[in-house]
């Protein structure tokens, strides 16, 4: 494994590396970024401000609309930092939105901003509406829970997924309100929505992007699909969601009962957020206020288009940096979010990242911030400065998602090759490397650098919504096995995830094998292909039983979660095995750090059993192999040194 010594000399190679840009491009000067955070409407009875950030327009004007009736229309004044502004007296609410700016004598169709709050159906314009009529009763005594750092289990799921399906008993299927209802139940009779995942004992609530996004026509009946990575409007939630998406106001009062009933259940809410790209520049506010500043631009006037989807944004300048930390701190305060996932994260700059980090820490200390460190394909800005998995270790307190674990568990993306979990060998290190968080450690020699200063930034995971889920890899993968040998491949996946020292993360479903019926990217698919049937939760009730057993095991012992690289080198050891598809590790000297002052990990991918080296003594079953207890069953008295671990299956053992 490369030590941070070699890791800093390639960034200081990659940061010769040069790109290209367009010349073009347009320049804001400095003087022309507010210095306050820009609120585009504001509204009090007796009158509403609007402000418009544009400093390359030659005119602004704000239009106010009853429904889609023109009933006003008022000629901004430029004033400084590059703001346009109008006052509108009298009680506007209820009223709609849109500004519309010339720029070098071409008039622009018409936007709601970039910072609107509220929103009209499938968000045009802005909405008039007093925030504070979208606060569910009890929102100011709104309290977020407090989550020791070594029990965070992180639980993704998406709004449909949960409470679509009709077993999950819900009276609100797909919306948001679906997942703030206590006491739903399957035909039977197990929790579902929120009680399944109290039950489950996870920590942090992952919601798929909740900002409103272009994909779906929100005036059409709600049976449309779309994960959401096609953001339009970052301050304001996706009308989707609502049961009501005609009405401004019920979206944002319906996300924050949510949001309180989460809290309520002591679970934390994370957001999934795209600021790498942007739905249709053509219908952005970034493209209607400012052309060509808030994009990257290739030399001949092109988008740049890092993030596959015909753009990529441009963390790296003033204003969009800006942007990004106001409307993330939009979020924790006004809905009271306790964590951001970023999608494509290597597009954003280093630097913005660490400024997210101070920002949103000085609001909550307990900030949860992770995302993917890679893009679609080569940003079009300096690489060295981008938020590449490989330079994580410089974003303190931010993490990323581990592919290294996730491939050596289970396997490739394109499913040419199996992985640890279906015996095939060449996963030892990679499965070791995601073991210790990705930290730097003497005995693992994997390919890759360590990315990780510290193990919490190591996010280990084996699917997400991403890609085919478990089942389906597995069905695929190992066509000839039986659905009890697949069921114990899972368990092992599972347990190589909770067992790591890095954040432990589960995709929706994947604890009650879920399936997608083996389609890869079900991003615009009905609900057949990703609801869950809350059926199987009592169909595979073991596998249920077995990964809540994985997360109480994870809150009885935080020897799993150590927290610093150099507690990890200092407890953690790997033990010897000739067999390529076996790995076992023992958690040592842990007086002070956990109830048990000896952990033995021992787990086996191949197909035949493996007898492993383990030192003498008498421990308690943890997992014996197919069970999990938190706190031991059981003696196994150790007097030769040795145990003896079944195929695909893991073994955990505890000294006291």
């Amino acid at each position: 494994m490369k030590s941070v010594k070699q890791l800093l000399k390639s960034v200081a190679l990659a940061a010769m590396v040069s790109f290209v840009a367009c010349d073009d491009e347009v320049k804001v000067e400095k003087d022309e970024i507010p210095t306050h955070p820009i609120e585009e409407m504001c509204y009090t009875p007796e009158k509403t401000s609007f402000e418009l950030w544009a400093p390359t327009a030659d005119s602004a004007v704000v239009r106010l609309y009853n429904g889609d009736v023109l009933a006003e229309e008022v000629a901004m004044t430029k004033g400084d930092h590059g703001l346009w502004n109008a006052n509108v007296e009298g009680d506007k609410k209820g009223m709609y939105y849109a500004f519309q700016v010339t720029v070098e004598g071409e008039t622009l169709k018409e936007t709601a901003g970039i910072f609107a709050r509220a929103l009209d159906v499938n968000g045009n314009r802005g909405a008039i509406i007093d925030m504070r009529d979208t606060d569910p009763e009890g929102w100011s005594e709104d309290v977020r829970p407090v989550v020791d750092p070594t029990e965070i289990v992180i639980y993704e799921m998406h709004y449909r997924d949960m409470t679509a399906h009709e077993s999950a008993g819900s009276s609100n299927p797909g919306k948001y309100i679906a997942m703030a209802e206590f006491g739903t139940r399957s035909h039977e009779g197990l929790a579902t929505g929120i009680d399944h995942l109290r039950e489950m004992g996870v920590t942090h609530v992952h919601l798929l992007p909740t900002a409103d996004f272009g994909s779906i026509d929100e005036s059409r009946p709600t049976n449309q699909y779309n994960w959401g990575y096609e953001p339009k409007n970052y301050n304001a939630p996706e009308g989707t969601y609502s049961t009501d998406p005609a009405n401004p106001t019920a979206r944002i009062l319906e996300l924050k009962s949510l949001v309180k009933a989460m809290h309520e259940a002591g679970l934390c809410v994370v957001l999934d957020v795209v600021y790498n790209h942007t739905t249709s520049t053509e219908n952005c506010g970034f493209e209607l206020t400012v052309p060509g500043y808030f994009y990257r631009m290739r030399e001949d006037g092109s988008f740049a288009d890092g993030s596959g989807c015909g753009n990529e944004t441009a963390s790296e300048k003033p204003m969009m940096r800006k942007y990004m930390v106001e409307s993330l701190e939009y979020w924790v305060k006004e809905y009271h979010i306790d964590g951001f996932r970023f999608d494509l994260m290597a597009i954003h700059d280093i630097e913005t990242m660490n400024l997210i980090r101070q920002r949103l820490e000085a609001l909550n200390p307990d900030i949860l911030l992770y995302g993917e460190g890679w893009a679609a394909s080569a940003p079009l800005y300096d690489e060295s400065k981008l938020a590449f998995k490989r330079y994580t270790y410089r974003m303190p307190g931010v993490a990323a998602f581990s592919d290294d674990i996730r491939n050596a568990l289970r396997g490739t993306l394109d499913l040419s090759q199996g992985g640890f979990v279906h015996g095939v060998e060449g996963n030892k290190e990679a499965l070791k490397f995601g073991l210790v968080g990705g930290v730097e450690h003497p005995e693992v020699n994997h390919s890759e650098a360590a990315w990780c200063a510290e193990p919490r930034q190591h996010i280990s995971y084996v699917t997400c919504h991403d890609d085919h889920n478990l089942r389906d890899r597995l069905e695929h993968l190992s066509p000839d096995a039986t659905e009890e040998e697949r069921i114990k491949m899972a368990k092992l996946a599972h347990f190589g995830v909770f067992t790591s020292q890095g954040v432990p993360f589960i995709f929706c479903g994947e604890e009650m094998y879920r399936s997608k019926r083996g389609e890869k990217n079900t991003y615009n698919m009905p609900d057949e292909y990703n609801a869950i049937d809350w059926a199987l939760k009592s169909q595979y009730n073991d596998l249920v039983e077995y990964c809540k057993g994985l997360i109480a095991m994870r809150k009885e012992h935080s020897a799993f979660s150590l927290g610093s690289a150099e507690a990890v080198r200092e407890h953690m050891s790997f033990i010897e095995c000739d067999n390529e598809a076996a790995v076992g590790f023992v958690l040592d000297k842990l007086e002070g750090i956990d109830t048990a002052k000896r952990i033995v990990v021992l787990m086996n991918g191949s197909r035949e059993s493996v007898e492993f080296e383990i030192p003498t003594g008498t421990y308690k079953w943890i997992s014996d192999g197919d069970y999990i207890h938190a706190k031991g069953i059981g003696e196994y008295k150790c007097d030769n040194g040795k145990i003896s671990v079944a195929p695909i299956s893991g073994v955990i053992l505890a000294e006291f």
